[in-house]
């Protein structure tokens, strides 16, 4: 029995498709996304620990003043939406504009909710790593990212066909050697597990030869 191949039109997510979402669809993909990357967040922050991308710039950067990671968040990503509206069209950057403002505002609300009394580091990092990863993959296939790292990996993934996953490991690699300056080795290295399986899920699960749906 032969293996059925994707349509040979399939392209990424966030790319037209004869596939398409409702919004119904749309809407519990969003609030599923930003919740788990909120979660992943929550995670980290009460750990003391930092993620890649550009929500890990968030987190140093909410460490190293006094702004909450929310503000930093949705202010960082501001820069990016003028690439993601050429490359990636109008109706992308309007949904990952959303999904940036969820994720901001549940980062806000989440530690009154989700308090931790014993936190190993290493397992908030594993934790982070899997529910943002997860999180993430759920925005990707509902035509939306959280913006920054995360449209320019898209944008190279499509342009050039390198993993977008792969991309963002480059990114994080110099983010942690800046987050060396601020925070103990011990930090810094737990860290690094949660990075690596965010950016693992990715470039495992987001490819363009296995989901169509846009």
């Amino acid at each position: 029995m032969t293996r059925s191949l994707p349509p040979s039109d399939s392209r990424e997510p966030h790319r037209p498709s004869p596939l398409r979402h409702s919004l119904l669809e749309d809407s519990q993909a969003f609030l599923l996304g930003t919740t788990l990357c909120a979660l992943g967040v929550q995670f980290l922050t009460a750990a003391g620990l930092v993620t890649g991308q550009t929500a890990g710039l968030g987190v140093i950067l909410s460490y190293a003043t006094d702004w909450s990671f929310g503000v930093w968040f949705f202010l960082v990503n501001l820069p990016f939406y003028v690439l993601g509206w050429l490359r990636m069209g109008p109706g992308f950057v309007v949904k990952t504009a959303i999904a940036v403002t969820m994720v901001s505002v549940l980062s806000r609300v989440m530690p009154e909710v989700v308090t931790f009394q014993t936190l190993n580091p290493w397992a908030a990092s594993a934790l982070s790593g899997a529910v943002i990863g997860m999180g993430l993959i759920v925005l990707f296939r509902h035509g939306a990212s959280l913006g920054g790292i995360g449209i320019l990996a898209l944008w190279v993934q499509e342009a050039f066909g390198i993993r977008a996953g792969w991309v963002q490991l480059a990114f994080d690699a110099v983010l942690f050697a800046v987050a060396l300056a601020l925070l103990p080795l011990p930090a810094v290295a737990a860290s690094v597990l949660g990075a690596v399986i965010v950016n693992l899920i990715i470039a495992v699960n987001h490819r363009r030869d296995r989901y169509v749906g846009r």
